[in-house]
């Protein structure tokens, strides 16, 4: 066996203990819970015990946990996707990077650029998960964002005909289509089941990462504590959430001139120059060519 490939192997199992090591020095030790079968998580709230998924999520940093439990909420707990799995599924991809890189470390001989390779392979699949559910959570609070004017303008046109409030949302979330519309249907589905409308609407908050929508809910409220008219109150949100929206138009068509200058500098440019230069450069350098050729003859 070359010395090589004993060094490779030597790296693979160091790299191994030091990732062990570092998991260990990282999360806490658990604590037993009161409840044999049931342990408690600040974040999750009961966790049953005897699955390696649970063992992971109560051994993990709470800070960690409680921001993947932030971005499911944010996501509207989509189907297939729990923090159990995003856990499980982080420890089997950053295992299969650490795998496949380095069998293609090992592939042709060692050499730097694919132990590199290799090494951003591992955490990229480790990182995956997270991105993920982050991606799946920005999309669907800036659907949320860009469908809140038209909502209000639904709710306020149905209040300003003589339906109540809760009325006017109802039936502007059963016209509505979008993530928008399944959150008021289940603020309307607290309301129903006995919940005020102070507290429905809070839970509300508490799932939205979008501050228009938590602006609208806390004036929501405030009227609601207050006496406040709720029509004047959906009619100023509604004008002011039309132009934030404008104004957000018009902001990202500024910033296109901006973006579009890197790739007309790098991408366009060369190329053009390419196009427009190389058949002058021959013609001159041909001419050039011939007269000096005449000369000399």
């Amino acid at each position: 066996m070359e010395i090589s490939t004993v060094l490779v192997y030597v790296l693979i199992g160091v790299t191994a203990i030091a990732f062990g090591v570092f998991v260990f020095l990282l999360f806490p030790e658990r604590r037993p819970a009161t409840d044999p079968a049931v342990e408690e998580h600040p974040t999750l709230g009961p966790v049953q015990q005897g699955s390696i998924s649970a063992s992971l999520i109560s051994a993990a940093p709470s800070g960690y946990i409680a921001w993947l439990e932030r971005q499911l909420v944010f996501a509207g707990r989509p189907s297939g996707w729990s923090l159990n799995g995003i856990v499980v599924w982080k420890i089997v991809l950053g295992v299969l990077g650490i795998v496949f890189g380095s069998m293609f470390a090992l592939n042709g001989g060692m050499q730097p650029w694919k132990v590199l390779l290799g090494i951003a392979a591992a955490i990229l699949l480790f990182f995956l998960p997270d991105v993920m559910i982050n991606s799946r959570a920005h999309d669907r609070q800036k659907a949320m964002q860009l469908a809140l004017p038209d909502v209000l303008d639904q709710m306020t046109i149905a209040v300003e005909a003589g339906l109540g409030f809760d009325a006017a949302m109802a039936k502007a979330a059963r016209n509505g289509k979008g993530p928008l519309a399944e959150e008021l249907i289940r603020v309307l589905q607290d309301m129903s089941i006995g919940r005020t409308r102070r507290d429905s609407f809070m839970e509300l908050e508490r799932r939205t990462n979008v501050e228009d929508l938590r602006r609208f809910i806390r004036a929501v409220i405030q009227a609601d504590q207050y006496g406040v008219s709720i029509g004047d109150v959906l009619r100023v949100q509604s004008s002011e959430m039309r132009l934030k929206r404008k104004q957000r138009a018009e902001e990202q068509a500024m910033k296109v001139s901006v973006k579009i200058l890197f790739p007309l500098v790098f991408c366009l440019l060369p190329v053009l120059f390419i196009v427009l230069l190389t058949p002058a450069a021959i013609n001159m350098m041909s001419s050039f060519g011939s007269g000096i050729g005449g000369v000399a003859n």
